[in-house]
């Protein structure tokens, strides 16, 4: 046991040191993601979908690190995710519009001025809604029309169309169910 011990120490240690930096990386990442959300009144739910992309992050820059310190060299790396991301590029680019839907919903996490009960109206020339936000996702909203209406709306249409505030809350003791 020993001899393992002493013929790996330096890798053993390094893990230990990668380990515990990108432990302290993800921890320092889900408490800026955790302070953003808080201070903007970010639903819950979207600070966790948030946690979820910090954690693939974290765990694909692990892969990498470990996978460098354990003896592989950066061009066999450097083939392998490069494969993998080509073949993951090919399979995306027949459902970018997921990607795109992912991509908003991140940005919409940081800087998108509504929260969850909040009436807004979408100006959009073709079917211009009015509905209250019920739930914010990856790839979408959840809106709430006066009729009761269920409407699934991409997140990235909604950063391509003028969205405005209708109300800042909705009261759900003004129309049916809507929260």
């Amino acid at each position: 046991m020993t001899d393992i011990f002493l013929l790996n120490q330096n890798q053993i240690i390094t893990t230990i040191a990668i380990i515990l930096v990108l432990w302290i990386f993800q921890f320092i990442l889900k408490k800026t993601a955790h302070r953003v959300g808080h201070s903007s009144g970010i639903h819950v739910t979207r600070t966790r979908l948030m946690f979820k992309y910090i954690n693939v992050l974290v765990t694909i820059l692990a892969i990498f690190f470990l996978s460098l310190t354990w003896g592989y060299n950066a061009q066999e790396l450097a083939l392998i995710f490069s494969s993998v991301f080509a073949i993951i590029g090919v399979a995306m680019f027949a459902i970018w519009s997921i990607l795109s839907n992912i991509t908003a919903g991140i940005i919409l996490f940081f800087s998108f001025p509504y929260k969850i009960g909040s009436r807004i109206k979408i100006l959009d020339k073709d079917m211009p809604i009015e509905a209250v936000i019920e739930d914010i996702r990856a790839f979408h909203l959840h809106l709430r029309t006066m009729e009761g209406e269920l409407i699934t709306y991409p997140n990235n249409l909604l950063l391509q169309k003028a969205v405005s505030l209708v109300e800042k809350e909705y009261h759900a003791d003004e129309g049916k169910d809507a929260l």
